[in-house]
């Protein structure tokens, strides 16, 4: 593992740091989910880093599967909070 692979690991390391203080100062709740989606996009640039690192083909497919929860949680996150304020879904109230 070269030391770029690991300064560009520790650099979105701090983003993710970053991240956490706005998870808990965020005034919204979109604020927090595009908080969320930078944890998602920096947990697969750093594991594709470490793929790369470490010539390990594993972590690739961890990555792909962590880039699909981070789409599924931004799909659910917009499904339950952006919707038709007059519209129910389902026969259920809208939380």
């Amino acid at each position: 593992m070269s030391w770029i692979h690991i300064f560009f690991a520790l650099i979105l390391l701090l983003a993710i740091a970053a991240g956490m203080i706005r998870i808990l100062r965020g005034p919204t709740a979109a604020d927090r989910m595009m908080t969320a989606q930078l944890f998602g996009t920096c947990g697969v640039a750093i594991l594709l880093l470490l793929s790369a690192g470490m010539a390990s083909p594993v972590l690739v497919d961890i990555a792909l599967v962590f880039a699909l929860l981070a789409a599924l949680a931004t799909l659910t996150f917009v499904r339950r909070t952006w919707q038709d304020p007059g519209k129910k879904r389902h026969g259920y109230p809208l939380l």
